[in-house]
């Protein structure tokens, strides 16, 4: 009898999605958006250092509205990544492996990056 025809490797159609799978590819998306989060940072201090039309220029930019949304979302960015970092940091320590712990650590990490962003704006930004 041959054997049956079967995949070298698990695929997506043999997992349930999770949020934990969720969590696992948007932070790769956002280690890739700090890329071009930076890439402003550093716009910023360029037109810092030379000053003049292009420092006020780039103020103007940054204080339109789809520059506050673009700079909340980096904000977002930041913290959420920062966040990944620490929980894959608890797992390499062996803790939260077990399916409600990983649950809870990407439930946490959302809600925290959420949470840490709006206080970050709130604070430096919309109460000044």
């Amino acid at each position: 009898m041959a054997p049956r025809s079967r995949p070298l490797s698990p695929h997506l159609s043999i997992y349930r999605f999770t949020l934990t799978m969720t969590m696992s590819i948007v932070h790769r998306a956002t280690g890739m958006a700090l890329y071009g989060g930076m890439l402003l940072l550093v716009l910023w201090l360029v037109a810092a250092a030379v000053g003049g039309a292009l420092f006020e220029g780039v103020n103007w930019l940054f204080g339109t509205w789809l520059g506050q949304l673009v700079l909340f979302g980096f904000t977002w960015v930041l913290f959420h990544h920062m966040l990944g970092g620490i929980r894959h940091f608890v797992w390499d320590l062996a803790k939260a492996m077990d399916p409600a712990g990983r649950e809870l650590a990407v439930r946490l990490q959302l809600g925290a990056s959420v949470l840490l962003t709006l206080a970050a704006w709130s604070i430096f930004v919309w109460f000044k």
